[in-house]
């Protein structure tokens, strides 16, 4: 798929918790400045393996430390990240998300025994709270949850672990990490910001594979499959998180807010030529090739329409059990005639009354909360106007009518104290990204 043939595709997260997270952020270049990377290790160009090689040292069970990560934790971090992300994995990949998920398992490990190592404990009061919200963020009670979680394989045992870590890291992180950032260098960020005024910055996120010429192919060929597989639902961070060869691997490719400046020329095109929620490539650059997803645009310190607050009604169809994908077509065909003749939200009772559909009224719902197909569907909509219907046999079909739409404010440059937070908030992300690293350094670890 070339750059001007950008595909659509509705991004996932492989789990948000909706928690207090110190994530990591990518400083580095979007791409390596050489052909060939080097390791400082002065490497031999040519070289043998001497000993026999152990085929289980990459088996998914681990001590760290003192902490055991058995096959079952790790089994179990693989069941939620799948159900809770829809994955339909193929053998391997589901080898390379274990490899994953044993890697986060071991971060966990290791936040939580250097937090203990400096009398930083988590209450298990405390971890009960936080499930219970996350439970909310998935519309369960803690105890549908927790039956949820069986459910698909997994237990409440791997989200509390990751909530656990979580704190104690962060509170490590305040007590250890200190920040301070000169008026000097937050006058000169915000002069920086005015300069830019009206121009357009981009959320973008990339996958990058080194190619030299005679893996060109190959690579391009390898990134057309990755593609394919977002089209089959894999989310664009897991698939970079697994592959890409740049610095951003870590923060499944997130490269943050960026001008079109900031990227290499074939990227920038691309970015300037998508819509939110599209995905372009493979891009041929000098060393390689990228994936790009764009995830959200705006113009800097300008109102981002996406801001827009709007009344919806939304009127629903669904299937009942056993309903093929044809009865389904038609059904929903059915349904979509009839709601092009809504005229307006006074129109709705009426049409769902006929189509024994359901009603539901949300205000206050930012364009940008919504899915990217969506916001693109609803942006240049008038109020009262419909969509187009949209959903599948398992969750039915929709369709969302516009009953008002309050637009933003103009938007206003940030307080001396927004950016002064912002970058102690980055500096912090890159201090704890260090920590960690040493952390990984000094570990024992013991693969069984």
């Amino acid at each position: 798929m070339g750059v001007a043939k950008a595909a659509r595709f509705g991004r996932k997260t492989i789990l948000t918790l909706g928690l207090a997270g110190v994530a990591s952020i990518a400083l580095a270049q979007t791409v390596p400045d050489q052909q060939v990377p080097t390791s400082g290790l002065d490497l031999p160009a040519n070289f043998q393996f001497f000993g026999k090689s152990d085929p289980n040292i990459r088996k998914p069970t681990a001590i760290v430390n003192d902490t055991v990560i058995t096959g079952t934790d790790v089994d179990q971090r693989v069941a939620m990240v799948v159900a809770i992300s829809k994955l339909n994995l193929k053998p391997e990949e589901r080898d390379q998300l274990r490899l994953q998920m044993l890697r986060q398992l071991i971060d966990e490990a290791l936040q939580i025994q250097e937090a203990k190592a400096n009398e930083i404990t988590v209450d298990p009061r405390e971890i009960e709270q936080s499930f219970a919200r996350v439970s909310k963020n998935f519309q369960k009670t803690p105890d549908q949850m927790r039956g949820w979680l069986r459910e698909v394989g997994a237990s409440e045992r791997t989200i509390r672990r990751q909530i656990e870590a979580d704190m104690a890291w962060n509170r490590l992180l305040r007590r250890r990490v200190n920040i301070n950032v000169g008026e000097a260098e937050v006058k000169a960020m915000i002069d920086r910001m005015k300069a830019a005024k009206g121009s357009d910055e981009f959320h973008v996120y990339e996958i990058y594979q080194n190619a030299t010429p005679d893996r060109a192919q190959e690579v391009h060929d390898g990134m057309q499959r990755m593609i394919q597989q977002m089209r089959e639902g894999a989310p664009f961070d897991y698939l970079a998180k697994t592959y890409s060869e740049a610095s951003t691997k870590s923060v499944g490719g997130d490269l943050g807010w960026i001008r079109p400046t900031m990227l290499p020329d074939a990227l920038a095109k691309a970015a300037q030529e998508m819509q939110p929620g599209q995905v372009a490539g493979p891009i041929q650059l000098p060393t390689g090739f990228s994936i790009l997803y764009l995830a959200e645009k705006r113009q800097v310190l300008t109102a981002d329409p996406r801001d827009a607050k709007l009344s919806l009604r939304q009127i629903a169809i669904s299937f009942a059990k056993g309903t093929t994908e044809a009865q389904a077509t038609a059904r929903a065909g059915e349904f979509a005639s009839a709601t092009k003749t809504i005229k307006g939200c006074g129109d709705v009772a009426g049409v769902a009354q006929a189509q024994n559909a359901q009603v539901v009224d949300r205000d206050g719902i930012q364009i940008k909360e919504l899915p990217p197909a969506l916001q693109n569907m609803i942006m240049p909509l008038q109020v009262g106007q419909v969509t187009q219907p949209f959903g599948s046999v398992e969750d039915g079909v929709r369709v969302l009518v516009l009953c008002g739409r309050d637009d933003p404010k103009e938007a206003n440059e940030p307080s001396v104290e927004q950016v002064q937070e912002q970058l102690e908030e980055q500096r912090t992300n890159l201090r704890a990204q260090r920590m960690l690293r040493d952390l990984r350094r000094d570990a024992l670890v013991e693969y069984r």
